[in-house]
């Protein structure tokens, strides 16, 4: 694995150091501030008149991000978390022939090490650490990219995550912004006063949305579990249980294709909510957007791509009523199933002809819609049709209470007045496997005869909502692929890889 010569003479300086008696990989760090700590506590060394205190020691930690080795004296950068210091290492200030001995000989970019010294400002200006002691803690014997300014390989980037960190700071942003995010939803909804819960993440029937599954074998049971696709159907199950408002922040997994902005794993929370509609969610969900940019503070526009996402901009629009005004399509066309048929095919675009004619406009939409909604906006009245566990609307029975919330062309949530009538969900789902026995919907639903016999107890009129975490850090943070805000995407396999699954299936 390690035949690199490069790798190799690394390797060789490892051991040169234990046979020094120095450990190169220790585990007793003494530091005692970090690189961003120490940059704000001294500036004030700015204003000395020599530019430099002695009296102050401090001990830092870091990756060697750059080497610039002199005769008698060296100028090093150090990174940490925090940030980028740079440190003066000069042979007179370190214990006789540590300099040229240990020092130039085995330590390199790459190597993390543990420095002590005293504040002071360069001649070119900028505030560094004057070094009196140094140790190694760990010795990298992989070589970093030679590009100190980043590694520009994506592919690369997303399989080695690792060396993505490393050589490009600016990723951990985006990964400290998520975590933020993820922070804030939690403590968003608790102070609405819901309960965090959570629900399995293998399931006997795959349900709660409309997805292939992930498919895995119970050794113990002797049966087939499903990774889950959503939580929905264990959390309303809550509800009829009493609790009147819930959410999960997870972790779900659909057997389907990736691209731009699906991963088959991927980070949702669902939440539902006792004695509200799908319109309490619209105003819910401002709320929600307004707690997020005030505690990230973010201005309410962002940049995204080439557009300009106005985030106090939210709109409200029926599903037929945008096919026809942003999609541009006819409006004899948008309610017959055959005219839907034949302008699509005229279009190019190819269909599945047994689809009912909910599917159809819901394929009109994603052709036709989606991609022009940049701003903030709410597609409400779904057809029933492609809303299986969705309230069916008292005045206008083939619309459901639903909407969806669509920015830079992405869909980001997706909710819902809640389905509690066991009777008409008895029949929504036998009507999903009859469209999957037929071909027209090799996606529908599975019946859920617990869920319904769980409904049948009575659940409380209640609406429900998903928000796409992933989805929605890459809008905030103008990151174009779902990869980018994932810290361990999942890619194809190399060749190394399918050679060691061929060696295990072979076994």
């Amino acid at each position: 694995m390690f035949e690199n010569k490069y790798i190799q003479q690394r390797i060789e300086k490892a051991d040169k150091l234990r046979a020094l008696g120095i450990n190169p990989y220790a585990n007793d760090c003494k530091r005692n501030t970090t690189v961003s700590k120490y940059l704000n506590v001294n500036s004030d060394v700015f204003q000395l008149e020599n530019k430099r205190d002695e009296k102050r020691t401090y001990i830092v930690a870091g990756r060697i991000k750059f080497f610039r080795l002199m005769g008698k004296a060296s100028f090093l950068k150090i990174e940490d978390e925090s940030g980028l210091l740079q440190i003066y290492v000069s042979r007179d200030n370190l214990p006789e022939g540590f300099y040229n001995d240990i020092f130039k000989k085995t330590i390199e970019v790459g190597d993390i090490i543990e420095v002590e010294g005293y504040p002071f400002v360069t001649n070119k200006g900028e505030l560094s650490l004057h070094v009196h002691g140094l140790r190694i803690l760990t010795k990298g014997i992989s070589p970093l990219p030679e590009k100190y300014h980043g590694l520009a390989d994506k592919e690369l980037r997303y399989r080695q995550r690792y060396l993505d960190l490393i050589m490009n700071p600016e990723v951990k942003k985006t990964f400290h912004t998520r975590s933020k995010v993820v922070s804030l939803t939690r403590r968003f909804f608790e102070d609405k006063g819901f309960l965090e819960v959570e629900t399995p993440m293998m399931h006997p029937i795959a349900g709660g949305a409309n997805a292939r599954p992930f498919i895995t074998h119970h050794n113990a049971l002797g049966i087939d579990r499903y990774l889950r696709i959503a939580p929905e159907l264990y959390l309303k199950r809550l509800i009829v249980g009493g609790f009147e408002a819930v959410f999960e922040i997870n972790r779900c997994f659909r057997n389907e294709g990736m691209d731009a902005t699906h991963n088959p794993e991927f980070t949702s929370i669902e939440f539902y909510w006792a004695y509200k509609t799908y319109k309490d969610l619209i105003v819910l969900t401002k709320e929600y957007f307004e707690y997020l940019f005030e505690h990230l503070d973010l201005p309410s526009t962002l940049p995204y791509g080439d557009f300009e996402i106005d985030f106090k901009n939210f709109t409200e629009i029926p599903l037929i009523t945008s096919l026809i005004e942003i999609g541009g399509v006819p409006a004899d066309v948008v309610e017959d199933k055959q005219k839907i048929i034949d302008y699509l095919k005229a279009a190019h675009i190819k269909v599945n002809e047994k689809m009912n004619l909910g599917q159809l406009q819901g394929e009109l939409f994603d052709e036709y819609v989606e991609e022009k909604l940049i701003n903030p906006t709410f597609i409400t009245e779904y057809p029933i049709d492609i809303s299986p566990l969705a309230r069916r609307n008292d005045e206008k029975h083939h619309i459901a209470d639903r909407f969806e919330l669509f920015i830079a062309g992405k869909e980001i949530a997706n909710a819902f007045s809640e389905l509690n009538d066991p009777l008409d969900q008895l029949k929504r789902f036998e009507d999903q496997m009859a469209s999957k026995e037929s071909g027209g919907d090799d996606e529908a639903h599975e019946m859920d005869e617990d869920f319904v016999n769980a409904l049948s107890y009575g659940m409380a009129p209640t609406a429900g909502q998903g928000i796409g975490i992933d989805r929605l850090v890459m809008m905030l943070t103008n990151q174009h692929s779902i990869r980018d805000v994932l810290l361990f995407p999942a890619m194809k396999p190399i060749k190394h890889e399918i050679d060691l699954h061929k060696e295990d299936t072979e076994d």
